[in-house]
């Protein structure tokens, strides 16, 4: 039936847009039988012609589930103090050794700036967290944006510093990140 009538608009002399029309109307009328009648398995799918039977929702990622790392829409602030916590905690029995000061101080300044990144998305506010938040600016000041390691070797008692205080205040508010 749709096809007739679609064969019927293109002969009446609809134009380019009644054509488009007809033709995604006949193939959209014609996808529900044809999906109802191809195989079940991607193998003899892919043996009929190639077409798929997949609905076009079924090829769309799925939304990161709450307290995923990616800071996606839809993840709790709250996982992502936590997870940031964890980062500077795992700092702490690492120090500046020979062959890893470079990057034990690179990760340092990291999770301090990932930590105050996400103490600012926290819903409670920026005010919420006064004392860490203005710790990292004081050492941000001091280090004057300067992240190489000759500045960050240069203000490691500062830097370390400030790591400890941070963890120190995040462990007298445990409600914050649990």
């Amino acid at each position: 039936m749709t096809l007739t009538l679609a064969a019927l608009t293109v002969s009446c002399g609809g134009g380019d847009d009644a054509k488009a029309s007809a033709s995604a109307s006949a193939a959209t009328s014609a996808a529900p039988s044809a999906v109802a009648s191809a195989p079940a398995s991607p193998s003899a799918s892919a043996s009929a012609g190639g077409a798929s039977t997949a609905s076009p929702t079924a090829a769309r990622p799925s939304a990161p589930a709450a307290g995923s790392p990616s800071g996606a829409p839809g993840e709790e602030p709250v996982s992502l103090v936590r997870d940031a916590f964890a980062g500077l905690q795992a700092t702490l029995n690492d120090s500046c050794t020979p062959g890893n000061c470079a990057y034990f101080l690179g990760r340092v300044h990291d999770e301090l700036h990932r930590m105050d990144r996400a103490m600012k998305a926290d819903p409670k506010g920026p005010g919420h967290f006064p004392e860490p938040i203005n710790l990292i600016a004081k050492l941000d000041k001091q280090l004057g944006g300067d992240r190489t390691f000759e500045n960050l070797k240069k203000n490691q008692t500062t830097l370390i510093a400030t790591r400890d205080k941070v963890n120190t205040w995040m462990q007298g508010h445990p409600d914050d990140y649990r």
